[in-house]
């Protein structure tokens, strides 16, 4: 019997589609392995605005990770938006119980349209409880500089960055360099028992559609280390998914914000 590559999301539901677990979903089918999902909270938003959050109880998403995992199993786990401590906590109680293979964390805190996603009291318990058990995390600009509480203006401070967020527990760290604003696409990865950081340059796609970028790369990395590619190969992969997505879904129009990109650009146009 054949069997699945299985990729578990921890993460919030966007109503309108292209970030959180319906990002998730679709890019872990987009590269061949069945998704499942354990949501932490109901958002109402579209490519505008957030306009409501409901958080799920942290007993229920401990309930939903575990029913995952007692009959379907998982290879990789992607961590998305958590929204409070106490679901921090709960969900790193479940995974240090049922140790994953490969455990992704996109520390999520800030939406697109610039409305705050995570508590300012769930920084702690991010970086205490859960960026230990990560193999790896990826934090966007703003993201790593709230969790080392210092600013990264250029591709240097990057640097330092990725290795200072290993201080914090992480077998490895890719610093998103999107808001540097360069006239490339330029992302740090430093994995801890490697050599120093690496830059990875990659192209920019100029468009609106980019909401959920952030979900589909940690999403298609860990997609990638479910089907068995080593950790910096599933990063390079990923980036190359995320830049193709975003090529073609530039010239789509949905919505009035930053649309979606095209999470299945190899099946239909």
């Amino acid at each position: 019997m054949k069997t699945y590559h299985r990729v578990l999301t921890i993460a919030g539901s966007d109503s309108g589609g292209g970030a959180g677990i319906q990002a998730d979903l679709k890019t872990f089918a987009a590269l061949g392995c069945y998704g499942m999902s354990a949501i932490t909270a109901l958002t109402a938003q579209n490519t505008v605005a957030v306009m409501g959050i409901v958080p799920v109880t942290p007993e229920f998403v401990a309930r939903q990770i575990d029913a995952v995992v007692a009959d379907i199993g998982v290879d990789a786990v992607k961590i998305g938006m958590l929204h409070s401590a106490p679901i921090i906590r709960v969900v790193a109680d479940r995974l240090a119980h049922h140790r994953p293979p490969h455990i992704v964390v996109d520390p999520v805190m800030v939406a697109k349209s610039g409305d705050r996603l995570l508590q300012e009291e769930a920084i702690d318990a991010l970086r205490a409880d859960l960026l230990p058990l990560a193999t790896i995390i990826t934090p966007n600009l703003p993201e790593a500089e709230v969790l080392l509480n210092r600013s990264i203006a250029d591709i240097d401070a990057m640097h330092d960055a990725a290795v200072a967020l290993t201080a914090l527990g992480p077998r490895a760290v890719l610093v998103k360099g999107g808001h540097l604003r360069h006239e490339r696409s330029v992302d740090v990865l430093h994995i801890a028992q490697e050599d120093g950081p690496t830059a990875l340059d990659g192209e920019r796609i100029e468009t609106e559609n980019t909401h959920g970028t952030g979900c589909t790369l940690s999403s298609a990395i860990a997609a990638y280390l479910a089907r068995g590619f080593a950790l910096r190969e599933a990063v390079m992969q990923a980036k190359a998914y995320l830049t193709a997505a975003l090529r073609a879904g530039a010239n789509y129009r949905l919505g009035q914000g930053h649309g979606p990109v095209h999470h299945f650009y190899t099946c239909w146009e």
